[in-house]
């Protein structure tokens, strides 16, 4: 019989992908988010993973989900009296991290930086053998103010979040190792994506150990996408692509999900001006680098009419002038910049040559390393190491006060754990079951 793992703050599913390429049964998940559901759902569903049969997903705020409804959840399944007595070999589990982002403002009330302690409590009650638990690197020094742990224990302000892990773990019987932050690019991820690991292990079980890199040799942008663009890059698929059309991930029989069709691969419209604005940026060129380049170099604007067109819209004629002079001696400061290229200075043309920055939720942080466009959802998906196979459901974009609530597919992708990254945890964790 396989190890058995539950999945919280699952998400679309990428942890979920690499716990069942390392062998696992996920046999129960949940997640607060009823788009990521439909995707996390219809993926299991074509694995044989079916909601009722041999596994369960309930949609719910953890902090709503009662231990004693979980383990009642396991119970109605039809599988159940092949697994009764068997204990929950994992809990793996990466509770949201904006809170702790380095990226934006920390909050220390943020309430998100509460739900690592409805994890630790789920943890309590059903006593796994292993745990793992992820997040951004900005977990690791992160503190808190008066943070009361499940049983109770009062630490004072200023409080490291990660040592008071480490004494929450060992009050309700478990041993840890140092928290690590993995590189997801050492596992075969073609992207600079690092996350702070915990692993806790119940007293009395066998030590486990980090993965260890697989090469020094990375995974480029151009090998992972090049053959996703409407005029090809390629002169024959690498091995990762292949990979991704293949399948990595087996059903529940041991074969192998393979895509004929590629989906989530629609472009971008976008207007002669952005396309003209994007094409100023060269392969790995930020938005920050392209800045410095216009102040050695400069820019004629006048060869992108459209752009210049819709520049001048707000300026009168001698605004303008003064703005196509200064572009091309180089006589720029952030502001004038900004005019002609938009606030966003964090933008990024992916270099082929090279690994991928952090994926993150936004797609028009990135521009695409062959075409004036933004990546689509599927070249951000192989960025991250999902199978070709694997489906994402909802709204491609959304914009505004939506983002506070809805998770369309950019989203679903951006904020997931790649999946090679996860399945070589879950590999390192199955040699001490």
């Amino acid at each position: 019989m396989k190890p058995l793992a539950i999945d919280l703050f699952s998400g679309a599913g990428g942890f979920s992908e690499g716990i069942i390429q390392a062998g696992f049964h996920i046999i129960y998940s949940s997640d607060i988010n009823k788009s990521a559901q439909e995707t996390y759902m219809n993926r299991h569903k074509q694995l044989g993973l079916i909601h009722g049969e041999n596994t369960f997903f309930r949609r719910g705020d953890i902090k709503d989900i009662k231990s004693s409804q979980i383990i009642d959840d396991i119970k109605s399944l039809q599988i159940y009296e092949h697994i009764k007595g068997k204990e929950i070999d994992v809990i793996f589990g990466g509770p949201p991290c904006q809170g702790f982002s380095r990226a934006g403002r920390r909050n220390k009330d943020d309430p998100r930086n509460m739900l690592f302690k409805e994890y630790l409590r789920v943890i309590n009650d059903l006593q796994p053998r292993y745990v793992v638990m992820e997040n951004v690197s900005g977990f690791m020094d992160t503190k808190l103010d008066n943070y009361i742990g499940i049983k109770n224990t009062k630490y004072a302000d200023n409080e490291l979040i990660p040592k008071i892990l480490l004494k929450e773990f060992n009050e309700i019987g478990y041993q840890t190792l140092d928290p690590q932050i993995l590189d997801a690019s050492d596992f075969g991820v073609p992207q600079r994506r690092k996350r702070a690991i915990f692993i806790a292990y119940k007293n009395g079980e066998k030590v486990p150990n980090y993965p260890t890199p697989l090469s020094d040799e990375k995974v480029t942008v151009g090998e992972a996408i090049s053959d996703l663009t409407e005029t090809a890059h390629y002169v024959s698929y690498s091995t990762y692509q292949k990979e991704s059309k293949n399948g990595r991930t087996t059903d529940i029989n041991g074969m192998k999900i393979k895509s004929d069709i590629v989906k989530n691969n629609e472009k971008s419209n976008h207007s002669l001006a952005v396309i003209e604005r994007f094409s100023i940026f060269k392969n790995g060129e930020s938005g920050k680098n392209l800045f410095d380049r216009i102040k050695k170099e400069g820019l004629d604007i006048k060869e992108y009419p459209n752009l210049l067109k819709e520049v001048g819209k707000d300026l009168n004629n001698r605004e303008l002038e003064t703005l196509i002079d200064n572009f091309k001696s180089g006589n720029i400061d952030t502001d004038t910049f900004k005019v002609v290229f938009t606030k966003k200075m964090n933008r990024y043309r992916l270099d082929s040559h090279n690994i991928a920055p952090t994926i993150v939720t936004m797609p028009d942080d990135y521009i695409s390393a062959y075409e004036n466009r933004i990546p689509t959802v599927r070249e951000m998906a192989r960025l991250q190491s999902f199978d070709d196979s694997f489906e994402f459901l909802g709204k491609r974009t959304t914009g505004g006060l939506r983002r506070r609530v809805e998770v369309p597919q950019y989203s679903q992708v951006g904020n997931a754990v790649p999946p090679l990254l996860a399945k070589a945890i879950a590999e390192e964790l199955k040699k001490y079951l």
